[in-house]
């Protein structure tokens, strides 16, 4: 499957072997690239590479990919625990928890070590990529690409500039996403991009309506669904990212902008208190 572009951008690193990291290197392999994944223990890559082959035996049994397609996929991705194979990567992307110093540290590390073109690229959710461009020696070639879980699945790619990012970084990285089968937008640095920054504040304003008492959590939900065809609502989204995620993020738009209407919702505050986080903990809005 090596096209112009495969043979141009050659090898994907991949840093991060969990949940976002492994469905990066999926799509990658998937569509004919090769893949480093790289992660902290040889027990976090084999888990990684698990889930990868778990997740393509689904795809086979739906007649999506074949056997052949499966051994294929995988037979191009190279797990590994040594940061030292990223410099066969022509493009390394940062899949790591959502932390700033852990991301700044992993990247100033990869900086120093691939060759001055390689692009770099963080799959932030949330952490500026301005400010995380500044801190390696190659901001104009420095991009946010955020995928969105489960990143075999989901369709949309935000291709995040930084104020640095130069217009050939952009474009090689838009058509890598496009060589993934992925439909991506070009969104501006700021925080929450723009899925985010719509979605989590109506997931808030969800809460606010719960709180008033205007209706029950069934009825908002089956409200959303049957009346802006989404395929959840957002009080079982919340309970799926995390209620503690949801007000984080919430606490982050307050601070950035300054503007009262991305104030949390005191009822969200109050069951992140409880320790009622969503389907992690086993109940948040709805019990699980």
């Amino acid at each position: 499957m090596g096209n112009e572009l495969g043979k141009s951008l050659g090898v994907v690193g991949i840093i991060g072997a969990g949940t976002m990291g492994n469905g990066i290197a999926q799509a990658c392999a998937v569509a004919g690239l090769p893949v480093v994944m790289v992660d902290v223990s040889d027990a976090a890559v084999a888990k990684g590479l698990a889930t990868i082959s778990a997740s393509l035996d689904r795809l086979v049994k739906k007649e999506k990919i074949t056997e052949a397609g499966k051994a294929a996929a995988l037979g191009l991705i190279k797990g590994s625990t040594a940061y030292d194979d990223l410099r066969a990567a022509h493009i390394v992307i940062e899949a790591a928890t959502e932390n700033y110093e852990l991301k700044l540290k992993i990247l100033r590390q990869v900086d120093a070590l691939v060759a001055p073109e390689v692009i770099l690229a963080s799959n932030t959710s949330s952490i500026s990529i301005t400010k995380l461009a500044a801190a390696t020696s190659r901001a104009d070639r420095f991009i946010g690409m955020h995928f969105f879980n489960p990143v075999p699945m989901m369709a949309l790619v935000e291709i995040i500039r930084g104020l640095q990012t130069s217009d050939a970084t952009h474009d090689a990285v838009k058509a890598l996403a496009e060589q993934l089968g992925k439909s991506p937008i070009t969104v501006k640095n700021a925080p929450g991009f723009v899925v985010n920054r719509i979605l989590v504040p109506m997931i808030n304003e969800a809460f606010f309506v719960l709180a008033e008492g205007l209706t029950t959590a069934e009825d908002i939900d089956a409200g959303m669904k049957l009346g802006c065809n989404q395929p959840i609502g957002p009080l079982a989204l919340a309970d799926m990212i995390g209620l503690d995620v949801c007000l984080a993020v919430m606490d982050v738009y307050l601070a950035e902008f300054g503007d009262s209407k991305y104030r949390a919702c005191p009822l969200l505050k109050e069951m992140v208190a409880a320790g009622r986080l969503g389907r992690k903990t086993g109940r948040g809005v709805y019990s699980y």
